[in-house]
């Protein structure tokens, strides 16, 4: 993170609850591209060059704690009594810093470039009070920036107090704020009250155009980037946005996207260059993909790393490792905790729950290993099944490196089959294989060559 901005404070609105959203969960916290969508607009001030960053919480705000963690001081704003008297109650925290960023946490799409831009406007013209505004083809509930005659600002006028006459394109309010700390603690006690007792921070631009104060608006380049999200098909259409921006930035990084229209990558997934995301495919969490890959049609990562030159259809992955050359599926599943070496082959109707598989092992097809260390260059017959759950415990399986696993073979954990063992087809067992040898029948005892083919 840059300093660019070392002598200022970013305040970050994030106490309300957002009742539109008819949700149990803080508006602020609802996803994006699997992020909090405060977690974008507190991003997007670190990366601008913003050091410190005060956040504005709720009461019972330890959730917006635990979604942005620490480095971050938090003050409360222990009544909702508007962004005026929000921002109010960041004062102490912001210490003596010359001037303050204010941010709206609602507002995720707002980018680094954008806010720099404002700061550096607002530093280079001296003002006291620089906000940014937008030109939309419909204002709907934003508030609409007023000019007189001569193009100067003279106030906001919020969507409520006007008539249907009024709608359609406008300069809107975008909610952005940069402060000259001197000019604003001052004049945030001359806000004037609405009838329930909320001070609402656009006032203050009211105010600094009738007592002459050095007010400037600046224009954002992009009108996308100043929607606040006040409801779930707002948040839809945000999302929608975001992933058209991630999505741009992994092809123009490398990455082949054959239909990006069907394609979902979270905001914290990196993908190496040359792969290839086929469609219907969901890339979740802190998916990390490697290089010359292919993965899809109609695949789900999530929180998984896979290494280069992985093949992937038509399966799910979650929080396990793949390290290169490996391919899963048709329709497979590796669940958490499972780690595939290299050259792995995992075929159709098949899963991986908390299990090494060491370099070159085969499993092809409708067969299940789980709480299990399986050899390099094992293979895993059709159907064959580690049992690792008595009803009370798991318990682990242990096959050895070279060993052959039959068809329909049940291996009742817990159990070692030795180093080159093998079992035939069906077989049920319940004690270990010594390395070398053959287990057959139900349940399974050890046989010579010649007693298996009598």
């Amino acid at each position: 993170m840059n300093d660019t901005f070392a002598h200022w404070t970013a305040v970050i609105l994030a106490a309300g609850q957002g009742k539109r959203m008819r949700s149990s969960l803080p508006k602020v916290l609802h996803p994006l591209a699997g992020r909090p969508m405060v977690r974008y607009v507190v991003d997007a001030a670190r990366e601008a060059g913003f050091r410190r960053c005060v956040v504005v919480i709720a009461p019972d705000g330890d959730a917006v704690r635990a979604a942005l963690g620490d480095g971050i001081d938090y003050v409360t704003q222990a009544e909702a009594l508007g962004t005026g008297h929000a921002v109010a109650q960041a004062q102490q925290a912001a210490g003596e810093a010359e001037q303050l960023l204010v941010l709206n946490g609602d507002v995720p799409l707002v980018t680094a470039e954008t806010l720099a831009r404002l700061a550096r406007a607002h530093e280079e013209q001296a003002a006291d009070l620089s906000f940014l505004t937008a030109q939309v083809d419909e204002a709907g509930e934003y508030g609409r920036v007023q000019r007189d005659s001569d193009g100067r600002v003279t106030g906001i006028v919020e969507a409520a107090e006007l008539d249907n006459a009024t709608e359609g394109p406008a300069e809107i309010n975008a909610g952005q704020y940069c402060f000259r700390a001197r000019w604003l603690w001052p004049n945030l006690a001359a806000i004037p009250s609405t009838g329930d007792g909320e001070r609402y921070l656009t006032s203050l631009i009211a105010i600094a155009a009738r007592e002459g104060a050095a007010l400037l608006p600046v224009p954002a380049l992009d009108s996308d980037e100043v929607r606040g999200i006040n409801d779930r098909a707002q948040l839809a259409h945000a999302e929608a946005i975001l992933r058209g921006r991630i999505n741009r930035r992994h092809l123009l990084a490398g990455v082949s996207l054959v239909d990006p229209a069907t394609t979902y990558i979270d905001a914290g997934v990196t993908i190496g260059r040359d792969t290839v995301i086929e469609p219907n495919s969901y890339l979740r969490g802190a998916t990390s993909i490697g290089e010359g890959c292919r993965l899809g049609p109609n695949t789900i990562l999530r929180d998984a790393t896979v290494g280069d030159r992985c093949h992937i259809v038509a399966s799910t992955v979650e929080s396990a490792t793949l390290e290169e050359d490996v391919d899963v599926g048709p329709y497979s599943h590796l669940r958490p905790d499972s780690y595939l070496c290299s050259g792995v082959h995992i075929g159709n109707f098949a899963e991986v729950k908390n299990s090494r598989l060491g370099k070159g092992v085969k499993m092809g097809h409708h067969s299940y290993i789980g709480d299990a260390d399986v050899g390099e260059e094992a293979n895993i017959g059709a159907g064959a099944v580690t049992v690792n759950f008595d009803g009370r415990n798991k318990h682990r399986t242990v096959i050895g490196r070279g060993a052959f696993v039959g068809s329909d073979t049940m291996l009742i954990a817990p159990v070692t089959i030795g180093d080159g063992a093998r079992t035939g087809a069906g077989a049920v067992v319940t004690h270990d294989v010594p390395p070398g040898a053959l287990a057959v029948g139900a349940p399974a005892r050890i046989v010579s060559e010649e007693d298996a083919k009598a």
